[in-house]
């Protein structure tokens, strides 16, 4: 499906908008109580979710049928999310083109080792491994890190666009952070903005964590790695109420998201409908996707995920 320009633009109103009116609610409740601003920044986080998704469609060229539209809003809302747009363009590519195969881990995915590597580390590797596996650390900690300080720099063998876009975003992020706080002070800026983007960050991480963190999720090796299966089997259905549905932008449909990228966020539960394909996809809900929080490595020889109380060490 093509992208809807009408759609598209009436996302934009319905995201931006509530977003900085919430932000500028926050700025008038920290006079009341700091408990009622810390309560608008779920709301608000949420619309930062629904905003990531808009940069994340932008980035797969599916929000607008214009390439230079979707750079300008991509680069847009990756100010207001803290994330660079061509960097992140460019890993979450390779993202799509390798999830579930074994043999191209490591990019744009949470890492997840095998039973047989994790049996391999050093007591050193394997309390690292423990410590980013924690949820406290990957779902709390981790969000904050990459979203304030890991996308501020350059990973990889970045490009020359790539990494003046990274630059570019740092500038317009020191922009915007000194204009408002210029405006409102520097410290009612962070009173707001800070809890907005840990929440946000929150909820996003979760979202990529179980979509590709389920039981029956799919991993092969290269050799017998199928995109179309890793697509619809290696991308879970995560069956959200309505109203978390739509801030986040309907990517529970993540299965079909992965085997068309191409299809705006606003079309995906169509074609879930549509397609007979996807009828035969168990969905996950939100109570079985608080048992995904388990899963620690990827046994081979079963072909499921599984904790460590699970290895014969």
């Amino acid at each position: 499906m093509q992208p809807d320009l009408g759609k598209s633009l009436w996302q934009v109103a319905n995201s931006f908008i509530p977003y900085t009116l919430l932000l500028a609610a926050m700025y008038f409740s920290l006079g009341i109580s700091y408990w009622l601003t810390l309560g608008l920044a779920v709301p608000a986080g949420g619309f930062m979710v629904r905003i990531f998704i808009i940069f994340h469609d932008c980035g797969h060229g599916s929000f607008f049928k214009s390439r230079r539209a979707n750079t300008i809003l991509g680069f847009i809302a990756g100010v207001i999310t803290f994330t660079p747009y061509h960097h992140w363009t460019h890993k979450h590519a390779i993202h799509h083109a390798t999830s579930g195969d074994l043999d191209r881990r490591g990019m744009g995915d949470i890492w997840t080792l095998t039973v047989k590597e994790y049996l391999g580390l050093s007591k050193r590797e394997r309390f690292t491994y423990h410590l980013f596996r924690n949820p406290f650390v990957m779902l709390l900690i981790g969000p904050v890190y990459m979203f304030l300080f890991y996308n501020r720099f350059v990973t990889g063998k970045a490009s020359a666009q790539e990494r003046h876009y990274v630059y570019a975003t740092n500038l317009g992020i020191l922009a915007l952070a000194t204009a408002v706080s210029a405006l409102i002070g520097i410290e009612a800026y962070l009173l707001i903005q800070l809890p907005v983007i840990t929440l946000g960050g929150i909820a996003g991480v979760w979202l990529f964590y179980v979509q590709h963190q389920f039981d029956g999720v799919y991993w092969e090796r290269n050799a017998e790695w199928d995109y179309q299966q890793a697509a619809i089997h290696g991308s879970s259905f995560y069956k959200l109420p309505k109203v978390l549905q739509w801030f986040s932008g309907n990517i529970g449909f993540h299965h079909v998201h992965h085997l068309s990228s191409r299809i705006p966020n606003y079309h995906l539960e169509s074609c879930h409908k549509e397609v007979p394909v996807f009828k035969n996809i168990k969905p996950l809900s939100m109570a079985d996707s608080l048992k995904c929080i388990k899963h620690r490595l990827w046994d081979e020889e079963n072909n499921r995920l599984v904790g460590y109380d699970n290895v014969n060490v």
